[in-house]
């Protein structure tokens, strides 16, 4: 097969032209560096060749990075979720973002994809910036050996997760670096997957031991980032090619795998869990909210988190509680109307299927709220069908009983980017694989113990795939690990047995014109899932710049 040239004409790209570039638009967002480990922050804009005078200066640039992490949080499952059989969107009218999404029919100009597209990319041109700096003020004594270990390990940690994410959702990328590298020509999956493993290896050597704060990356992140890394790459992630093969199908391609990268995953999530850093929260309610964020409850399951002070100096709150609980006691047979929140549980055959198979597992009444009680006026709200459809329970916060939900104003619930259920997830997975289906009963059963639920002797390869949709449903994995198991097409098409996928709809519907507008539109948009997924879809769109420019990338298969 003819190996696919990446190379853009005009390419002349570097990391310090594009930062240069995007100077402005990141301006014009008005982001600002979130705070740093003492409390202090700079500038965005490094041009100044002094600007590193200590430890602090030093981390305190690297923590400029996490500007372009805070937008994203939310941001990330407009792609993740929406892109899958299990979220629909109604943030604006049709035409919009979420709904094109929502409605496989995203392009090139949609701002979800320009905005986490782009945001990654300045941040790892941010990280090469911060990265030569401080390396040049350690050469200079400015720094010392602690300092820069903590600076240095978390450029390249952050690093390494925003080329994860873009290799996950774009493919081949660009890879540029503080050595150099063009921010145009896309290089081989495998390139892009060796500068992760790369900068996560010497992130993990960098960092220090898990402390119990999870804002700061540690040696445990490092290492359960590169078990991620080794399942994803080690189920041989479809090139472009093989994408262009399939583009305009509606066949998933085969699976396949590497498994001397699957024995890496389980050799670094055997890591994180011999550390001894890290455990399961007792109570899988208690995982979110801001009473319980960052680990103050002190179980050390949130691992690595980004840090949300709700629209202060972070510029952007953590939105995920908003976007999908937009109108928290407007819906429902108490409510004023049916408002159409941003982002919607695709149907109640999610909540319905479920509860057929495990009734008793703890996690079921987290993930879907069918029912909730408003504590100003007492109201029982049902969300289920004919009234509404269930709602995405870990998007509102549930750190005390009965919450009104004041997280849709403050929008300060930190983003979980990794927990220790994952690294456990993982090792079943990996060895699954593998074929060592007993050895991985161990860590599988511990997410199931905690559920309340049965275990089992020796997962099936099955039984892991559902157990991803049970303990991590709505936290941004969905489309990721369809794109993993070659299942994108087949797992969306699952809306056709869904109760509102059916043409007759309307005939069961016996309540108001807004409520039977609701519907239709619930209709509507899983049929255009069922029938404008494509092969295509296995990548995102290569999108524009922030103002609509044209970045020079060459454009992903069908798009």
């Amino acid at each position: 097969m003819e190996k696919k040239n990446f190379a853009n004409h005009s390419n002349h790209g570097n990391a310090r032209i594009l930062l240069s570039a995007a100077l402005s638009a990141i301006l014009s967002f008005g982001l600002i560096s979130c705070s740093n480990d003492n409390d202090d922050s700079i500038n965005n804009q490094v041009n100044d060749e002094n600007v590193v005078r200590d430890d602090a200066s030093a981390l305190s640039l690297v923590n400029g990075v996490y500007s372009h992490w805070q937008p994203l949080s939310s941001s990330f499952s407009f792609i993740i979720e929406l892109n899958s059989n299990k979220l629909i969107s109604f943030e604006g009218t049709e035409e919009k973002e979420g709904p094109l999404n929502s409605r496989f029919e995203q392009a090139p100009d949609t701002w979800y994809q320009i905005k986490i597209f782009n945001h990654l990319f300045l941040g790892i041109a941010e990280d090469n910036e911060a990265i030569k700096a401080v390396d040049e003020a350690y050469k200079n004594g400015k720094v010392t050996k602690a300092g820069y270990d903590a600076a240095v390990g978390k450029a390249k940690f952050l690093r390494a997760l925003a080329y994860l994410k873009l290799a996950q959702l774009w493919g081949e990328v660009p890879v540029f670096t503080e050595a150099g590298g063009s921010t145009t020509e896309r290089k081989e999956l495998n390139e892009v997957f060796t500068q992760i493993v790369n900068d996560l290896t010497a992130a993990e050597s960098l960092l220090n031991d898990y402390n119990g704060d999870p804002r700061i990356p540690s040696k445990q992140a490092a290492q359960a980032l590169l078990a991620r890394t080794y399942l994803v790459w080690g189920d041989n992630p479809l090139t472009y090619d093989q994408v262009a093969e399939i583009a305009n199908s509606q066949t998933d391609p085969e699976f396949s795998k590497t498994d001397s990268r699957l024995e890496k995953a389980v050799e670094y999530a055997d890591r994180v869990i011999r550390s001894g850093k890290l455990a399961l929260d007792p109570e899988y309610n208690k995982l979110w909210g801001r009473e319980y964020e960052s680990n103050k409850r002190g179980t050390n399951e949130h691992l690595f988190t980004i840090a949300h002070d709700g629209d202060k100096k972070d510029a952007q709150g953590n939105h995920q509680t908003h976007c999908s609980w937009t109108y928290p006691f407007q819906n429902g047979e108490n409510g004023k109307g049916y408002k159409q929140n941003h982002t919607e549980v695709a149907d109640d055959d999610l909540y319905d299927n479920w509860k057929a198979e495990y009734p008793d597992d703890k996690r079921l009444a987290e993930t879907y709220f069918i029912e909730v009680v408003n504590p100003e006026t007492n109201l029982t709200h049902h969300y289920y069908s004919p009234v509404y459809t269930p709602i995405n329970g870990k998007g509102v916060d549930q750190s005390y009983e009965n919450s009104e939900n004041l997280e849709i104003k403050q929008n300060s619930v930190d983003r979980i980017e990794i927990r220790y259920a994952e690294v456990l997830l993982i090792k079943a997975e990996a060895l699954v694989q593998l074929g060592r289906n007993q050895e991985a009963a161990e860590p599988f059963n511990q997410l199931r113990t905690r559920a309340g639920i049965e275990t089992v002797d020796a997962p099936t390869f099955d039984q892991i795939k559902r157990e991803w949709d049970y303990e991590f449903t709505y936290e941004q994995f969905s489309v990721l690990n369809s794109y993993r198991w070659k299942n994108l097409i087949s797992s969306v098409k699952q809306v056709s047995t869904y109760k509102h996928f059916a043409d007759d709809w309307k005939e069961k519907q016996t309540y108001t014109a807004d409520q039977e507008a609701y519907f239709q539109k619930v209709h509507n948009h899983l049929v255009a899932k069922y029938n404008n997924v494509k092969g295509k879809h296995y990548r995102q769109p290569v999108p524009n710049g922030l103002h609509g420019e044209n970045l020079g990338i060459s454009q992903n298969p069908g798009y």
